[in-house]
């Protein structure tokens, strides 16, 4: 009779834990709603110094009233562009039980009309945040004189 591979080695030994966690703090973060208000609590988290040398992308994940839970940073890339992955996008909003998030990304040239990889990267996020009854609110660019909102301009 042989010994079984399960009798020899438990199951935490042959499968990885995942974890989840959120850590809300005790002080409530800012409500949005607006672009100009999502631009003033961005302009916040963006290093000044930084702004106009690589570009960054950084996420708001908000509650049912608008309130800003959290943010996360997706990614720093480069002068021209960085990687922003749907998939992890929404993974952190489900994680976190957002009811709606708000993208954003700086420009490092100063040009606050967004690219067609601009667009077409946030008609995924917003595809794939309504399969998840997600709301994508806004996506802001952000550049050292001022910013862009895909909702002001109807982009959504």
């Amino acid at each position: 009779m042989s010994v079984g591979l399960f009798n020899s080695i438990t199951m935490t030994q042959m499968i990885s834990e995942i974890q989840v966690s959120y850590h809300p703090t005790e002080q409530k973060g800012p409500v949005v709603k607006s672009s100009a208000e999502a631009y003033e609590v961005l302009s916040t988290l963006y290093n000044p110094d930084l702004l106009e040398l690589r570009e960054e992308f950084i996420v708001l994940f908000l509650n049912r009233a608008n309130q800003v839970k959290g943010w996360h940073q997706i990614s720093s890339g480069g002068l021209t562009g960085t990687v922003a992955y749907p998939r992890l996008i929404l993974a952190i909003a489900l994680k976190t039980a957002s009811c709606s998030i708000i993208l954003s990304h700086n420009h490092p040239s100063g040009n606050l009309k967004p690219s067609d990889a601009d667009i077409s990267l946030t008609g995924k996020i917003n595809e794939s945040c309504r399969l998840m009854d997600i709301k994508l609110l806004d996506h802001i660019i952000m550049t050292a004189e001022g910013y862009m909102s895909f909702a002001d301009q109807d982009l959504l």
